[in-house]
């Protein structure tokens, strides 16, 4: 027991690194998700087009090989050429990858709402924003909170990628410690901590299903 509070020093160091990559990339992530939702179901068909063929791109290839390349090639992009450092680089990787997860998420609901409330409202003389706000998203929260909350619980262990980028997060510095001494005790430590953690997302988004299910009232 001694030696698994002498560990829990580095293990909560790592763990902070750990939720700061998790929490910027859901903040910035969610927001572009709708944004490119609104305009992948756009009627300018250019535009459309152009953000299904970005989505394709972030979800058919591995989230490792965008932070990557991010980080390694970027720099020798012609153009850009822009050298980013370790942490936001796998920030910017994080949030385009799971921006384009979440797009999908917010389409599907969007495109789940029936057509009448649409026409219903224009009857009313909202505009399109007004409809989106006060009648259509309520309802596409209500429906898009499973595949998001398990959007969400997976973000949590991919942040365990950005260790290819040699940040200190939760299980490198688990790593750290097995290869110091010897021992698979700081694994457990740390897979307690990732089920605490996604033991929070879970009862979180359970409270919100249930707030929520107002709407099938």
């Amino acid at each position: 027991m001694n030696y698994v509070f002498d560990i829990l020093g580095p293990l909560l160091a790592g763990t902070a690194v750990t939720l700061q990559v998790f929490l910027i990339t859901l903040v910035l992530a969610a927001p572009l998700g709708l944004c490119l939702a609104l305009l992948r179901i756009s009627r300018f068909r250019l535009v459309s087009s152009l953000v299904n063929g970005y989505i394709w791109l972030m979800r058919g290839t591995p989230l490792m090989l965008q932070m990557l390349f991010i980080y390694f090639a970027l720099p020798f992009v012609p153009v850009i050429g822009v050298r980013l450092p370790d942490f936001p680089s796998a920030i910017v990787a994080f949030v385009l990858n799971y921006g384009a997860y979440f797009a999908e998420i917010f389409r599907a609901g969007i495109q789940s709402i029936d057509r009448g409330q649409y026409e219903g409202a224009r009857v009313l003389g909202m505009t399109y924003p007004q409809t989106m706000r006060r009648i259509v998203l309520p309802q596409v929260v209500k429906r898009i909170l499973p595949p998001l909350s398990n959007e969400t619980i997976t973000l949590v262990k991919d942040t365990s990628l950005i260790y290819v980028l040699a940040m200190n997060d939760l299980l490198r510095a688990a790593r750290g410690i097995v290869q110091r001494d010897f021992t698979t005790t700081p694994f457990v430590v740390a897979a307690a901590f990732y089920l605490l953690m996604t033991l929070v997302l879970t009862l979180g988004f359970a409270h919100l299903e249930k707030k929520y299910a107002v709407y099938d009232e």
